[in-house]
Protein backbone atom coordinates (compact mmCIF):
# COMPACT_ATOMS: atom_id res chain seq x y z
CA UNK A 1 0.00 0.00 0.00
CA UNK A 2 1.26 3.45 -0.93
CA UNK A 3 1.82 5.99 1.87
CA UNK A 4 1.42 9.74 2.14
CA UNK A 5 5.21 9.94 2.51
CA UNK A 6 5.67 8.23 -0.85
CA UNK A 7 3.17 10.58 -2.52
CA UNK A 8 4.97 13.54 -0.96
CA UNK A 9 8.25 12.31 -2.42
CA UNK A 10 6.66 11.87 -5.88
CA UNK A 11 5.24 15.42 -5.73
CA UNK A 12 8.57 16.94 -4.67
CA UNK A 13 10.66 15.05 -7.23
CA UNK A 14 8.45 14.62 -10.30
CA UNK A 15 6.40 17.82 -10.13
CA UNK A 16 8.95 20.43 -9.03
CA UNK A 17 7.66 22.84 -11.67
CA UNK A 18 4.28 23.17 -9.89
CA UNK A 19 5.05 22.07 -6.29
CA UNK A 20 6.47 24.52 -3.77
CA UNK A 21 6.38 22.49 -0.53
CA UNK A 22 4.62 19.55 1.08
CA UNK A 23 3.51 19.19 4.68
CA UNK A 24 1.60 16.72 6.79
CA UNK A 25 -1.49 18.10 8.52
CA UNK A 26 -3.10 15.54 10.77
CA UNK A 27 -4.12 12.60 8.57
CA UNK A 28 -3.62 14.35 5.23
CA UNK A 29 -0.81 15.55 3.01
CA UNK A 30 -0.98 19.16 1.81
CA UNK A 31 0.94 20.11 -1.31
CA UNK A 32 1.46 23.85 -1.66
CA UNK A 33 1.64 24.86 -5.29
CA UNK A 34 3.99 27.42 -6.84
CA UNK A 35 0.99 29.46 -7.97
CA UNK A 36 -2.07 30.17 -5.89
CA UNK A 37 -3.55 27.00 -4.49
CA UNK A 38 -2.91 23.67 -2.84
CA UNK A 39 -3.69 19.98 -3.15
CA UNK A 40 -4.85 17.88 -0.20
CA UNK A 41 -4.37 14.11 -0.24
CA UNK A 42 -6.31 11.68 1.94
CA UNK A 43 -5.73 7.94 2.20
CA UNK A 44 -8.19 5.84 4.16
CA UNK A 45 -6.67 4.30 7.25
CA UNK A 46 -9.26 1.50 7.28
CA UNK A 47 -9.61 0.59 3.60
CA UNK A 48 -6.30 0.34 1.75
CA UNK A 49 -7.69 1.26 -1.65
CA UNK A 50 -9.67 4.43 -0.75
CA UNK A 51 -8.27 7.88 -1.53
CA UNK A 52 -9.11 11.48 -2.29
CA UNK A 53 -7.06 14.06 -4.22
CA UNK A 54 -8.44 17.61 -3.85
CA UNK A 55 -7.13 20.74 -5.62
CA UNK A 56 -8.14 24.22 -4.46
CA UNK A 57 -7.33 26.65 -7.28
CA UNK A 58 -7.24 30.01 -5.52
CA UNK A 59 -6.81 31.93 -8.79
CA UNK A 60 -10.26 30.81 -10.00
CA UNK A 61 -11.94 29.91 -6.68
CA UNK A 62 -12.73 26.49 -8.15
CA UNK A 63 -12.02 23.13 -6.58
CA UNK A 64 -11.47 19.75 -8.18
CA UNK A 65 -11.42 16.32 -6.57
CA UNK A 66 -10.75 12.81 -7.77
CA UNK A 67 -11.74 10.16 -5.26
CA UNK A 68 -13.24 6.73 -4.83
CA UNK A 69 -15.17 7.09 -1.60
CA UNK A 70 -18.44 5.33 -2.49
CA UNK A 71 -21.07 8.06 -2.07
CA UNK A 72 -24.29 6.52 -3.43
CA UNK A 73 -25.29 9.98 -4.69
CA UNK A 74 -22.81 9.40 -7.56
CA UNK A 75 -23.89 5.82 -8.48
CA UNK A 76 -24.96 7.00 -11.93
CA UNK A 77 -21.34 7.84 -12.84
CA UNK A 78 -19.99 5.13 -15.18
CA UNK A 79 -16.70 4.79 -13.24
CA UNK A 80 -18.39 4.61 -9.78
CA UNK A 81 -17.08 4.58 -7.08
CA UNK A 82 -14.28 6.46 -8.85
CA UNK A 83 -15.51 9.93 -9.74
CA UNK A 84 -14.31 13.45 -10.45
CA UNK A 85 -15.69 16.71 -9.01
CA UNK A 86 -15.06 19.14 -11.87
CA UNK A 87 -14.93 22.66 -10.44
CA UNK A 88 -17.51 22.18 -7.68
CA UNK A 89 -18.84 19.65 -5.21
CA UNK A 90 -21.99 19.04 -7.29
CA UNK A 91 -20.50 18.88 -10.80
CA UNK A 92 -19.50 15.20 -10.88
CA UNK A 93 -18.32 13.26 -13.91
CA UNK A 94 -16.64 9.96 -14.64
CA UNK A 95 -12.96 9.73 -13.81
CA UNK A 96 -11.76 7.90 -16.90
CA UNK A 97 -8.94 10.42 -17.46
CA UNK A 98 -7.26 9.22 -14.23
CA UNK A 99 -5.70 5.90 -13.30
CA UNK A 100 -7.45 3.80 -10.63
CA UNK A 101 -4.31 2.66 -8.79
CA UNK A 102 -3.52 5.18 -6.01
CA UNK A 103 0.06 5.94 -7.05
CA UNK A 104 -0.68 6.02 -10.79
CA UNK A 105 -3.90 7.95 -10.11
CA UNK A 106 -1.96 10.52 -8.10
CA UNK A 107 0.52 10.98 -10.94
CA UNK A 108 -2.28 11.35 -13.52
CA UNK A 109 -4.09 13.84 -11.26
CA UNK A 110 -0.90 15.87 -10.82
CA UNK A 111 -0.31 15.86 -14.60
CA UNK A 112 -3.91 17.06 -15.06
CA UNK A 113 -3.35 19.89 -12.53
CA UNK A 114 -0.12 20.85 -14.34
CA UNK A 115 -1.91 20.97 -17.72
CA UNK A 116 -4.90 22.89 -16.33
CA UNK A 117 -2.64 25.51 -14.71
CA UNK A 118 -0.75 26.02 -17.95
CA UNK A 119 -3.84 26.82 -20.07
Amino acid sequence: MVSLQELSRIAEIEFTDIVDTTEFIGIKLRIMLTKEGFIDIWLSRKLSDRFGFHWEDKSTSLSYRYDNFPNTKWKYVSTYPYHFHDGSQDNVTDSSQFEKDIEAGFRSFMRWVRAKRNL
